[in-house]
């Protein structure tokens, strides 16, 4: 089971956030058919906003990220809510590239090192909160960090791992990390914390080992006044359903409903984030037609 882990380091002046997602990349992978880069690419992604997603206070918050690089991979949207739950796609989940020279799967590459992250907070009953920046090199976990430092003023040490058996495409471990020093925690502490690198980014080495997430958190942060403040259980999970594509179909107004009722006879639509297929046949699509012209958002139960 998926594990997300958020507590306090160094005398409660480092928030920290962790989490094992090998569940949720995994389904993420056999959803879209992703190629291993692109699992890793879209996974690392899944790992992040699953992270952020845990902080939502209500049923109703949601969270969308888009990264949109220059490489052939595409653009990558990801959508979390509360509890760490997120879904999400990648424009081109088949592309594949070569290793890089140190042999590590090319992340960068496939999502381009030209590009932005954008990141929506919709809190339901406010407007949008907004925040964007430019990629720092398509990797992922370094657009995220430059993310929180810059749109965010909280300087983070972000870390992001999918493992993959080479030959099979399956996901091996997939774990993530945000360490956040609150502004009270002294520089010297700051400085304790980016000494330990190295082990940080063995973090999904360890899980691939077999070490349950608070297990490796434990040895990682020994000597850290680690206290752990929540548990939570993340997944992958869509949330569509035909009734929200019966909203969808209605917001495009009485005379497209029209156009696809006498040209088409009925509607498909695939939900980009599960590939469930939706259909709609033309009695549905007349009672819908009905619903648009007269400003409702889907058909009376």
């Amino acid at each position: 089971m998926d594990t997300i882990i958020r507590g306090l380091l160094l005398n409660q002046t480092v928030n920290i956030i962790a989490i094992s997602g090998k569940g949720m990349v995994e389904r993420a992978r056999e959803i879209h058919s992703l190629s291993r880069v692109c699992t890793a690419a879209l996974g690392r992604t899944l790992l992040a906003v699953s992270m952020m997603s845990a902080k939502l206070k209500s049923d109703g918050d949601v969270m969308t990220v888009t990264i949109s690089g220059n490489g052939p991979a595409g653009s990558i949207t990801v959508v979390g809510r509360e509890g760490g739950i997120v879904k999400g796609y990648i424009a081109n989940p088949t592309v594949e590239l070569p290793l890089t020279e140190s042999n590590k799967l090319d992340v960068g590459g496939a999502v381009g090192h030209v590009g932005d992250i954008r990141v929506i907070r919709d809190f339901s009953l406010k407007e949008p909160y907004v925040g964007s920046c430019h990629l720092v090199n398509g990797e992922i976990a370094e657009d995220f960090a430059r993310y929180f430092a810059v749109s965010e003023q909280q300087p983070s040490l972000v870390y992001l791992g999918v493992r993959i058996e080479p030959m099979t495409g399956e996901v091996r471990s997939a774990a993530g990390l945000i360490l956040a020093p609150l502004p009270n925690c002294p520089d010297e502490d700051i400085d304790r914390l980016e000494q330990l690198g190295s082990g940080i980014y063995k973090l999904s080495e360890r899980m691939d080992e077999g070490d349950e997430l608070e297990t490796a958190l434990n040895a990682l942060f020994d000597g850290f006044d680690f206290e752990i403040t929540e548990r939570l259980n993340p997944e992958y999970r869509c949330d569509c359903s035909r009734e929200k594509l019966e909203g969808v179909l209605v917001s495009l107004g009485p005379d497209e409903l029209r156009d696809i009722i006498e040209e088409d006879g009925q509607a498909e639509i695939v939900c980009r984030f599960c590939n469930t297929k939706y259909q709609f046949g033309k009695d549905v699509l007349t009672e819908l037609l009905h619903a648009a012209e007269i400003g409702g958002s889907s058909i009376e139960k």
